[in-house]
């Protein structure tokens, strides 16, 4: 292995993180002016129509003959399908930066599933170090909720994105084998692409409102995060999510998403204002150290 081919995703881990960690300020934005399915019809709309583009100019190649797509169906199903329903419900109920932190439990749970379903052991100081790094997450969490009170519901609604996301990082690690990055991240936009505007246009029907179903996207708030959130946070980031996956270990690729907590941490508080304490920043370098920790010793592991 080269030193380019060892580092490029961990490279593709950071560059994922940190516009997961902007996905957030964006998405709360634009929930002021739109409808959560509405947003989320728009995001992989844009997301599937440009890997489209892509595709017919052969930019990128999608070949799914001969493949079980069953497995396609079971890892969009994870994400985007109902890891973004509770995702943007979440965010709805909570804030940016709070959403944003929440994420970066999602390593606790990728290590057991990966564990179970995937015999990937870490090692013990690797243990540690995820332990750390998301003991940083849930100290900011705890102490916010004692500074300005809690939401119990926003807290459910996003661990059950977690619970969704994990699902989705072990079986995308199990499928890499049968799709490239590029095959699976195709299928996810279009799935969600699918799924979102047929909710969307449901509820536009029932409300009567189907003719104005364009009219948000004369909203500069809504379609910077289209934009945004459809080619950025969508086609790119899931690109490099998958590569990731694709090389690394489960477990050490998805304590890439504590780095979007502290992402959205600074965006929020630069951006949208919300308050910065002390504890953040306690939290936010316990975050940084485990990431640094468990992919440094895994390295380490790699080598001997």
């Amino acid at each position: 292995m080269t030193t380019k081919e060892k580092y490029l995703p961990y490279l593709a881990g950071t560059g994922m993180a940190l516009i997961f960690g902007f996905s957030f300020l964006f998405t709360k934005e634009a929930l002021s002016e739109v409808e959560p399915f509405h947003l989320l019809g728009f995001r992989f709309g844009m997301a599937a129509m440009l890997l489209s583009i892509l595709k017919m100019a052969k930019v990128i190649k999608v070949d799914y003959k001969g493949k079980e797509i069953r497995k396609l169906i079971a890892i969009a199903l994870a994400q985007p399908v109902t890891y973004f329903i509770f995702e943007i419900y979440g965010i709805k109920l909570t804030n940016s930066s709070e959403a944003g932190m929440m994420i970066a439990l999602i390593p606790v749970i990728v290590t057991i599933l990966a564990v179970i379903f995937l015999k990937e052991f870490p090692s013990k100081i690797q243990v540690f170090f995820v332990a750390l790094s998301v003991s940083g997450a849930i100290f900011i969490i705890v102490m916010k909720s004692n500074e300005i009170g809690s939401n119990i519901i926003g807290t459910i609604v996003l661990l059950l994105a977690v619970l969704c996301a994990s699902i989705f990082n072990i079986l995308s690690r199990k499928y890499s084998t049968d799709f490239t990055p590029v095959e699976i991240t195709f299928a996810m936009m279009w799935i969600g692409a699918i799924t979102f505007n047929a909710m969307a246009i449901i509820q536009h029907l029932i409300a009567g409102k189907i003719v104005n179903y364009f009219m948000p996207l004369s909203n500069l708030k809504v379609v910077s995060a289209v934009l945004y959130l459809g080619i950025l946070s969508s086609v790119i980031a899931f690109f490099l999510v998958n590569y990731t996956l694709s090389k690394i270990e489960a477990s050490r690729s998805a304590v890439f998403a504590n780095l979007s907590s502290v992402t959205s941490i600074i965006a929020g508080v630069l951006i949208r204002n919300e308050p910065f304490f002390w504890y953040q920043i306690v939290g936010a370098s316990m975050i940084l150290s485990g990431v640094w920790g468990t992919n440094y010793f895994g390295n380490k592991i790699e080598r001997t």
